[in-house]
């Protein structure tokens, strides 16, 4: 049972007060007479919608305000912040962090990053997520830790710039190579591996550096399998978005039958043909024989 509950009543009117209430699941939730399949409405309809994370994460997804707020990421460095200060390594330090955890900060889990038009599942979008490859942290060549500016959740492409702790540009990917003056080459970017599979790995070669870096845009690095669903790399929405967008459209579909069967309540006499003109043969007192409009009353008002 949950309470305080709502109020129920039976058919009559008569025997209402609050009541708390065991939601109906089944087909008895139908039946308008029972409480339960109201309560098993609100929460199922109330609760799960696009921005509300009580729908559960781990069925529906993410919530978009979530990539937006960095709500994952500062959860994640908060645990490893934890884990060195009670003397762990860094890579020991991420090698505790989830990859649950780790793979609800990705933007392909934002349902905002899907389209309207982009049938199918999510996996036919980024492919299969198969591993974790670990948390990169980039550094320049004199040694300062540098991060990947990530990609809002309305971009579908975003320039690649790593910036220091101060939020000072150190380097980037450039669109002319021939006015560069922040490459990769150029600074000397290398990026060591924390966690996941490739954890305790270096890389210093440029191209698979940029290839980090153009990763983690996109937040937390993962490996997909593309081959087996044929992925296009194409954002689909979550289960959360398409839930949100069908009870959208249910809910305006509902609104207008509102306001329809509203108007017909209203101005059912003039739908049923009964006009001002009607109204006043009929009007009590008015003509001496009902209706005939020969009897019209003339006394004095």
């Amino acid at each position: 049972l949950f309470g305080p509950g709502i109020w129920v009543s039976d058919a009559y009117g008569v025997t209402g007060k609050v009541q708390p209430v065991a939601p109906s699941w089944g087909a008895d939730g139908f039946n308008p007479f029972n409480p339960g399949g109201i309560a098993a409405h609100h929460i199922a309809a109330g609760t799960m919608w696009y921005g509300a994370a009580a729908t559960p994460i781990e069925l529906f997804g993410p919530t978009r305000y979530q990539w937006d707020s960095g709500y994952f990421q500062q959860e994640i460095e908060r645990q490893v912040e934890t884990s060195v200060n009670e003397g762990l390594s860094e890579s020991q330090a991420w090698s505790r962090i989830p990859d649950k955890l780790a793979f609800y900060d990705y933007i392909g889990n934002n349902p905002a990053k899907g389209g309207l038009f982009r049938s199918g599942p999510m996996n036919k979008g980024d492919g299969i997520a198969e591993a974790w490859l670990g948390h990169p942290i980039f550094r320049d060549k004199e040694g300062r830790e540098l991060t990947v500016r990530r990609m809002p959740a309305f971009f579908e492409t975003f320039p690649v710039i790593l910036v220091d702790k101060d939020g000072i540009i150190r380097a980037d990917i450039p669109f002319r190579r021939a006015e560069s003056k922040y490459s990769i080459e150029q600074v000397g970017v290398t990026v060591d591996f924390y966690g996941g599979k490739l954890n305790g790995q270096t890389f210093k070669d440029a191209p698979t550096v940029k290839k980090f870096a153009r990763k983690a845009q996109l937040g937390e690095v993962f490996e997909f399998d593309r081959t087996s669903l044929e992925s296009d790399g194409v954002f689909r929405s979550s289960p959360r978005g398409w839930y949100t967008f069908g009870h959208a459209n249910f809910a305006l579909l509902f609104f207008l039958g509102h306001l329809w069967h509203g108007g017909r309540t209203i101005f059912r006499d003039v739908f049923t043909g009964i006009g001002a003109e009607v109204t006043e043969q009929v009007e009590f007192g008015a003509f001496q024989k009902l209706g005939d409009k020969t009897t019209k009353k003339q006394g004095a008002v």
